[in-house]
């Protein structure tokens, strides 16, 4: 079992690059067309709407775009989609191996709702396709044809879903699973409505008919609403190392004012594309809102020690909290890692416990067991540089400790 604790931290490593890759795959792309579309000449003669030239890489491009269709259809035809699918797919496989397979510490806050494991899995999956739901009846309704309102009902829709999150999920839990409620639009939005729209004006074009324009109309409204929502849940991605945006009282705050700041940077740069302005208003709200943000996360979350420590033990905990060894290695980690791993940390320059990992009760210990074994036990990860001087045998109990719960 602990040679497979070795195998599932790479394994979630492989998919967090994989999903790394496909989400820059993505964003570049969809980057790219919004600015193309936004910055194209229309002044120009001729059936297409507008057009660009671009130099790159020691060679000139000459893009045309065509508001619905150009008069046959051409003869190789490039589709945008499987960076979108990719990131989707690799996303949600990275969310299953660490927060469904490791929900015991991740998932759940049993001091939030007292949920077995199998029903947090079971609403984390379930929330995904439910806003999906929600959010394709509201653009399918009379709300399509006024965006400005669209989009704030969008807004709110993601600020009540932050708030419900944290009212059964741990803060870094939370931070995630909205990101993955969102990215879930997204995607959606390329495989349900962008591509089969695409594929009707195709269709249409292969078939000597003309393609009806609303099919592109309705793919862009999707397509800007993904402009918007990418550089949140790009922050809501990268949460979860930062303690100071999801371990805080007010994290679904913080998620909602991410969002704002999304619209604000990416009108600034929508406009400048569109060569319709210079924004600078919207540095000035960018950066209270990141202010504000700073504000909010400097209330912390943490339970004070003595009510933590009077917690009775989940199973999970039990397991470790059990097993041979587990007070030589409790003595161990108070010794060499609880001074930065605390709740009020009292090593000179850590003012928050890193990546908001407690190691202060023997709760906190069992809880992340795991953590500890690969961290401190089979690398030297922990501590930096080896700061409290842990000795080799100290980290030997600890792999025995772990291997002792998982035999």
């Amino acid at each position: 079992m602990y040679d497979f604790a070795i195998f599932w931290d790479w394994m979630a490593f492989a998919v967090r690059w994989l999903h790394v890759i496909t989400a820059i795959a993505w964003i570049g792309s969809s980057f790219y067309f919004i600015a193309l579309d936004l910055g194209l000449n229309r002044d120009i003669p001729g059936p297409a709407d507008g057009e660009e030239w671009q130099v790159h890489g020691g060679g000139f491009y000459h893009i045309q775009k065509y508001l619905v269709a150009p008069e046959r259809m051409p003869d190789h035809l490039t589709w945008f989609k499987w960076e979108s699918y990719a990131t989707w797919l690799s996303g949600a496989a990275l969310l299953m191996i660490v927060y469904w397979v490791g929900g015991e510490l991740y998932l759940i806050d049993a001091q939030k709702a007292d949920l077995a494991l199998w029903q947090g899995i079971l609403i984390s999956a379930a929330s995904l396709t439910i806003g999906w739901l929600v959010y394709d009846f509201l653009c399918k309704s009379s709300l399509g044809q006024r965006p400005t309102l669209l989009m704030i009902l969008l807004f709110c829709l993601l600020v009540v879903m932050g708030w419900g999150y944290n009212q059964i999920f741990t803060g870094r839990a939370m931070m995630l699973h909205l990101g993955a409620f969102t990215a879930t639009i997204m995607t959606a939005n390329v495989f349900f409505i962008i591509m089969p729209n695409q594929r009707i004006v195709v269709d249409d074009l292969k078939n000597g008919r003309t393609p009806d324009p609303k099919y592109g109309k309705i793919a862009k409204l999707r397509s800007t609403h993904n402009n918007y929502l990418t550089l949140p849940v790009v922050f809501l991605m990268l949460s979860n190392h930062y303690p100071l945006a999801f371990a805080t009282e007010y994290n679904w705050i913080i998620a909602a004012l991410v969002f704002l700041m999304g619209v604000t940077i990416r009108h600034y740069f929508n406009t400048r594309h569109a060569r319709a302005g210079n924004p600078t208003w919207t540095w000035l709200v960018t950066a209270l809102l990141f202010i504000a943000i700073m504000w909010l996360s400097s209330v912390p979350m943490y339970r004070p020690l003595e009510e933590a420590e009077a917690t009775p033990l989940t199973p999970y905990e039990q397991r470790f909290a059990a097993a041979e060894g587990f007070e030589e290695a409790h003595d161990i980690v108070l010794g060499r890692c609880s001074m930065c791993h605390a709740r009020e940390p009292v090593w000179e320059g850590i003012l928050w416990a890193p990546k908001g990992v407690l190691l202060e009760t023997e709760a906190d210990i069992a809880r992340n067991a795991q953590q500890i074994y690969l961290q401190a036990g089979v690398t030297h990860a922990m501590p930096p540089a080896n700061v409290t001087y842990m000795e080799p045998e100290d980290r030997a109990a600890l792999i025995r400790w772990f291997r002792n719960a998982d035999l």
